[in-house]
């Protein structure tokens, strides 16, 4: 073959060959090749329908973060993580064992973008209504006498409390004030003399909690972080010097009204019936807390709630 041939040979190959390659017929043929090497092995299958699996389970449980928000009754409420599940992370638990497993998801925390620290200064009633806990708050001026029986019960049932001292008693009962701290339970202020904040001006009002703090600090080596009114009596003002103090100012959300001696189970099942999400519980070292106590905390607990600290119960942190 010439050259000239040979040249002419090759120009109508390449035609040739540019015109079938659009032809239906060997579209198809390609395409079928090209699926044949796509076509997943059943463990990739599997692979496949595991992370979409965590993917559906992902879009049904994520939840969004609470931010903190000052309600028009309950005053300032504290915000609640979000939650979000991984789930690259929680594939990469689950692909050897080549099924799902709910125990093996993992989950990240969305924080708020407001917090209790950005809100104004209010007084603080309750916790955040989306999180299962309950907390105590025992408020001691007097009491002592029931003080042991309320700290065994506790301990029987692995709880913590809030106890708010007041500042003469602590001065007077330096060692029960050891014994409440030393059971790991969290300390508060409840100023000095169990005044009538209300009607007491500016400096009146810091130099009582001031004072607390003080002995709390020289007694048990912490300082308050938190302050409940004595008798539930304040202003603006207690609020403010409070918060001069580095203190949220803290109510309750159910009272156990037991300084009117109810009977203890009665006072149960009157608190308990106004349980929920977020609640904390007024109380004092009285008989109907040291006789009831034991049935309150059981009940609480039947109803899903855990049981915390103020500080536990302000927290972001989700309960899982």
């Amino acid at each position: 073959m010439n050259q000239k041939n040979h040249i002419y040979f090759l120009v109508v190959s390449s035609l040739l060959l540019y015109t079938l390659s659009f032809s239906p017929l060997f579209m198809a043929v390609a395409q079928a090749s090209n699926d044949q090497e796509v076509i997943p092995t059943s463990k990739e299958a599997t692979k496949v329908d595991l992370y979409n699996k965590i993917q559906s389970y992902s879009e049904q449980h994520n939840s969004q973060p609470i931010d903190a928000k000052i309600d028009p009754i309950w005053k300032a409420i504290p915000g609640y993580n979000g939650l979000e599940i991984n789930v690259e992370a929680s594939y990469k638990k689950m692909k050897k064992y080549g099924k799902f497993d709910e125990k093996k998801i993992v989950f990240k925390e969305i924080p708020p973008k407001v917090s209790l620290e950005d809100l104004e200064v209010q007084p603080i009633y309750r916790g955040n209504p989306e999180k299962p806990m309950v907390a105590f708050l025992i408020n001691v001026a007097w009491g002592n006498e029931y003080i042991p029986k309320i700290l065994e019960v506790l301990k029987q049932h692995n709880t913590k409390a809030t106890f708010f001292l007041d500042g003469s008693w602590t001065n007077k009962n330096p060692d029960v004030a050891k014994q409440i701290k030393d059971a790991g339970h969290e300390i508060g202020n409840h100023a000095y003399s169990h005044p009538d904040l209300q009607k007491r001006s500016m400096a009146e009002t810091q130099e009582e909690l001031k004072k607390t703090n003080d002995v709390i600090e020289q007694t048990l080596g912490i300082k308050p972080k938190w302050f409940a009114p004595p008798s539930g009596s304040f202003n603006d003002t207690t609020v403010k010097v409070a918060d001069q103090l580095n203190m949220k100012t803290i109510l309750w959300t159910v009272d156990t009204v037991d300084w009117k001696k109810p009977a203890p189970s009665e006072m149960v099942n009157r608190v308990v019936s106004k349980i929920e999400n977020g609640a904390m519980v007024l109380m004092h070292p009285t008989e109907p807390v040291a006789e009831g106590i034991d049935a309150m905390i059981s009940e609480i607990k039947e109803k899903g709630y855990q049981l915390g600290t103020v500080t536990e119960l302000m927290d972001e942190k989700r309960i899982k």
